[in-house]
């Protein structure tokens, strides 16, 4: 079983001074996820990165808060971290396997921090991999487009760290 893990869909990235590419869409193909996951009986797991007391994405501060577009109802598990890496002193891998899940399907933000980093890390901890190639976003760079940083990720995770879905084709 897959579980669905999305990483970092809080006020602070959402609706922050940066814009995500194609936001909405996301959040719509995340909730879509959701709804299947919850369909097929696989948990969901969302990450809130926090930072160090005093910073502004300081534990409990409302920029760490989860999007309140997505439509969450309860069941899901939500955690902290502090890495972009997200099994890093959050127990996350222990969940996974408590749940009797063997894969992880990984959505969220931003692509080349959080997103990438999980994606490495879950497969050298013997996970399924999947990244949703529609599923995960970023902010235009000084250098590089959002479109093109996403596009560079999904070409570079896929087949060495993990497979690589468009949303509409995967099921849980």
């Amino acid at each position: 079983m897959h579980a669905l893990l999305i990483l970092d869909l809080q006020v602070g990235l959402v609706h922050g001074p940066e814009t995500p590419w194609r936001c909405e869409a996301l959040l719509e193909t995340l909730n879509t996820l959701m709804h299947r996951a919850r369909s097929a009986g696989a948990p969901i797991f969302l990450a809130r990165h926090i930072g160090p007391p005093g910073s502004p994405i300081e534990p409990g501060s409302p920029l760490t808060m989860i999007a309140q577009e997505l439509e969450l109802l309860g069941g899901e598990v939500v955690f902290e971290k502090q890495r972009p890496n997200a099994f890093i002193l959050t127990g996350l891998a222990e969940h996974l396997r408590a749940c009797g899940a063997t894969g992880v399907v990984v959505t969220g933000m931003k692509t080349q921090y959080c997103v990438d980093s999980t994606c490495r890390a879950a497969r050298d901890l013997g996970f399924d991999t999947v990244l949703v190639s529609d599923g995960h976003t970023c902010a235009d760079t000084p250098l590089i487009t959002a479109k093109d940083i996403i596009a560079h990720h999904n070409a570079t995770l896929e087949g060495a760290f993990c497979r690589v879905v468009r949303a509409k084709e995967w099921s849980f």
